[in-house]
């Protein structure tokens, strides 16, 4: 009896592309992208090491795929938390502790979405039009009730974007435990940093 080898054996699975960008994402949460190659995630799908380039022309193509992918899951979890209040201030908040607990549970895939968007000319195609990045102009501009010019709603979304952002970056920082601790968790910790967003604009606005 002949024993098929990896490099013989036939592809038995329904979806190739699905299944290499399945075993890369699980490369990088468990071994980090130092651990990632085309080889690699062959080997994670149980496939030829030529498998991969039926689909990929590299690892930089196949890193576009699970970035497209993560920006399409964060848009997801954005959503459900906006949906989940009538209250128009109360999205802002759901939509912050959303988008930091997805960079926490997520913090290999959240990388690469970043690392694969820096030296675009422009956002990502999932961040535009219904994406993500839209969900949260389109909350500030409900809170405004319209009534805010085009360049101070950009300008309003992005603020809004970085500080997610940057909590996101700083969510595991020792320095917040006690006041974790304090708050009730992690998530009453975020949500009250968020809704001091609010507080920030109001001492810092002009006096009249």
């Amino acid at each position: 009896m002949t024993i098929a080898t990896a490099e013989s054996r036939p592809y038995h699975h329904g979806d190739l592309s699905r299944a290499l960008i399945d075993a890369a994402r699980k490369i990088l949460e468990t071994e980090g992208p130092a651990a990632l190659s085309l080889r690699a995630v062959a080997r994670e799908a149980g496939v030829s090491p030529a498998a991969p380039y039926h689909h990929f022309k590299d690892k930089a193509e196949l890193l576009e795929a699970v970035a497209h992918e993560g920006w399409h899951e964060l848009n997801d979890a954005l959503t459900q938390a906006r949906t989940e209040t009538q209250d128009a201030r109360s999205r802002m908040t759901n939509i912050g502790v959303a988008y930091v607990c997805f960079a926490r549970d997520n913090p290999a895939l959240y990388r690469v979405m970043y690392d694969r968007s820096r030296d675009k000319d422009a956002l990502p195609d999932q961040l535009k039009d219904d994406g993500a990045y839209c969900q949260v102009r389109d909350t500030i501009n409900e809170n405004s009730g319209g009534d805010v010019s085009g360049i101070d709603l950009e300008l309003a979304t992005i603020a809004a974007w970085c500080a997610g952002h940057g909590l996101a970056e700083m969510i595991g920082f020792k320095q917040f435990t006690t006041l974790k601790a304090q708050l009730g968790g992690e998530e009453a910790f975020l949500r009250a940093v968020f809704e001091h967003l609010g507080m920030f604009a109001k001492l810092t606005a002009p006096q009249d």
